[in-house]
């Protein structure tokens, strides 16, 4: 059998060099068995720079266009650029016979997501988002709490992605014009939804508050999400740039036990750190010491001794891309499907018409 090493690599086109690009999408595709980086869609020179320091010998091109007129060399695709490029570049790279990774959300509405789908799935080509939080250590953790019935049945979950940024960064993800798809609606939201959706299932039921509270501020930052899923289960999802005093990141209660975790993981920080995963699967990428472990009981808070630390797995981003080198070679589904984006994207709209009408909003079936 010809093992994953022996095997040409696959090519790869990253479209952006941003956050989102130099940060995340290009350190996890090098550190991943089977792919290689081979160009870098930026005219910026500083960006060049930075990622020819990184990554010696990796191509450049001053824009999509030029992946496709040598589409041939290529075998996938990852969109890393602002949100509203998404649908046309990802479209356009499915049509040119590639497989595609578009960085969350997919699109501005479910509808487009359900297009890209339609699309990849006429020219069989695998299409996936990167929803990297579904490898975050302690989602990852909870996963494995509520599989083992550590927790009995799961009543409410409350997730919390807040941050404390009073001063605005500006840029794409601050403005106020919708076809920029900006503010924490989508972008902090697409992850505590995905998450939800992915734990507990779909959603019949959305309340939504999102307010603007920076001064000179154009969207929200500030936002607070109720579902009521198919299930029974009652997610209650925050995303903030503006808590001054951060709640615990999950808060899971269950019928016999609930489960209290605080803190981020890792994986994130040390990316922007420089720090890069092996690959080799035997350093210590994604852990985090036991003073930041979740504790699960009942009956008194953890803040004061109440239940039992729970060893928190270890994070880890790098399966995301090993599955999609699995999915392009193989064919198998791949990690995060364009479906499941527009599920997620169906409760985003209902939330945004929930915030703006003040009202709850039901999700059709």
């Amino acid at each position: 059998m010809t093992g994953t090493a022996t095997r040409t690599p696959l090519r790869v086109g990253l479209v952006g060099y941003g956050l989102a690009g130099s940060v995340f999408h290009a350190p996890l595709i090098v550190a991943t068995e089977g792919l290689a980086l081979d160009t870098i869609v930026t005219s910026n020179p500083e960006r060049r720079k930075q990622a020819l320091a990184e990554f010696p010998g990796v191509r450049f091109a001053d824009s999509p266009d030029e992946l496709w007129e040598r589409a041939d060399e290529l075998d996938l695709i990852v969109i890393a650029s602002p949100n509203k490029t998404h649908v046309p570049i990802a479209t356009a790279a499915l049509e040119a016979g590639l497989a595609v990774v578009v960085d969350k959300p997919i699109a501005g509405t479910a509808a487009e997501a359900r297009e890209l789908a339609a699309l990849a799935e006429e020219r069989g080509l695998p299409l996936s988002v990167f929803q990297n939080r579904r490898w975050d250590n302690d989602f990852l953790t909870l996963q494995k709490l509520i599989a083992d019935g550590e927790l009995g049945d799961v009543q409410r979950f409350e997730s919390r992605f807040e941050r404390w940024r009073p001063q605005l960064k500006g840029g794409w993800r601050e403005s106020g014009d919708p076809q920029e798809i900006g503010g924490l609606l989508y972008d902090l939201g697409s992850h505590v939804v995905d998450q939800a959706l992915t734990l507990f299932g779909p959603v019949v039921r959305v309340y939504a508050e999102a307010d603007v509270r920076r001064p000179g501020a154009e969207t929200d930052d500030d936002t607070f999400i109720a579902l009521t899923h198919a299930n029974g289960v009652r997610s209650h999802l925050y995303a903030s740039a503006t808590t001054a005093q951060l709640g615990p990141r999950f808060r899971v209660l269950g019928s016999t036990a609930g489960y209290v975790k605080h803190g981020l993981d890792p994986q994130e920080a040390d990316l922007r750190d420089g720090k890069r995963p092996s690959g080799s699967g035997d350093d210590n990428w994604g852990k985090e010491p036991e003073s930041l472990w979740g504790r699960v009981g009942a009956g008194e808070s953890p803040l004061t001794g109440g239940g039992r630390p729970v060893e928190t797995l270890p994070g880890d981003y790098p399966a995301y891309y090993a599955a999609i080198a699995t999915a392009v070679r193989e064919g198998t589904a791949p990690p995060v499907t364009a479906h499941e984006a527009a599920a997620a994207l169906d409760v985003l709209e209902a939330a945004r018409r929930s915030a703006r009408e003040g009202v709850t909003v039901e999700v059709s079936k």
